[in-house]
């Protein structure tokens, strides 16, 4: 495979994969919301939960849709050219 044709799909799954995460987060903050209280009793073993700020969150997920678009234009141009040469052996 070619190695534009890999670095653009693998930032095409990258995006992806920021943006899901970054719905997932505020899916959760939405959900903890509106949940009543956690009456269970603290453990000292967990890990303290990060707080999700939505307007951060909003960001990345336009930044990594940016990045998907991006990275699609990498690969459509890669094609292109990848045509363009095939057109000019044939």
């Amino acid at each position: 495979m070619n190695v534009a044709l890999s670095s653009a799909l693998t930032g095409i799954s990258s995006a992806n994969e920021r943006l899901r995460a970054s719905s997932a987060n505020i899916a959760n903050l939405a959900a903890t919301n509106q949940s009543r209280p956690n009456d269970e009793p603290t453990n000292v073993d967990k890990v303290p939960e990060r707080e999700i700020n939505p307007a951060n969150e909003i960001v990345e997920q336009q930044s990594a849709a940016y990045a998907y678009v991006a990275n699609l234009k990498v690969l459509q141009t890669q094609i292109n050219t990848t045509g363009a040469l095939l057109d000019i052996k044939a």
